[in-house]
């Protein structure tokens, strides 16, 4: 748990879906947070914003969105339960340009039984895209609630798709 003591920072990119907050602490980046969507909060009075803090972050990101990233090499720090954490690092595992779906992701995790409960993980990513939680699709194929809505969640796709069979040009 964050303590208010504790040296949290946060700063804005602006990327193709818009701007993301990006949050870290000493351990490493701890929220991205899309500019409209579900879970919108503000920054809490003792965080401090910070280009500077953040440039790990922004870096990997920007490359990223440039099409020249698809593997992150981040500290992360998200806080969540052992179960959420469990889903969390499975997210980490999906590869780039790829889908799973909620149930495959499941069985990944060894709880087979646990669909919903996987959903609901997965809906409560701190790290979307770091942890691409877009790659996570129903089991019929659909696009399937997203954190940043699902145009979001079809661009980041798309231009997954796009880059991994090396079509840098076309657009989503």
């Amino acid at each position: 748990m964050t303590h208010a003591h504790e040296a949290v920072w946060y700063d804005e990119l602006p990327t193709p879906i818009g701007r993301l907050r990006l949050v870290a602490d000493g351990q490493g980046l701890r929220e991205v947070w899309f500019e409209t969507g579900r879970h919108q909060r503000k920054p809490a009075s003792h965080w401090i914003r910070d280009a500077a803090k953040l440039a790990f972050a922004r870096i990997q990101l920007g490359e990223y969105f440039a099409g020249t990233r698809q593997v992150f090499d981040l500290p992360l720090h998200p806080l969540g339960t052992p179960f959420q954490l469990a889903v969390w690092r499975a997210l980490a595992r999906i590869p780039y340009g790829s889908t799973i779906s909620y149930a495959e992701m499941a069985r990944r995790i060894g709880q087979p039984q646990a669909v919903r409960a996987v959903g609901a993980a997965n809906g409560r990513n701190p790290l979307p895209i770091v942890l691409p939680c877009h790659r996570v699709i129903g089991s019929d194929g659909s696009l399937t609630g997203f954190g940043g809505g699902l145009p979001t969640k079809r661009f980041l796709l798309a231009m997954e798709d796009r880059i991994a069979r090396g079509d840098l040009f076309a657009m989503p």
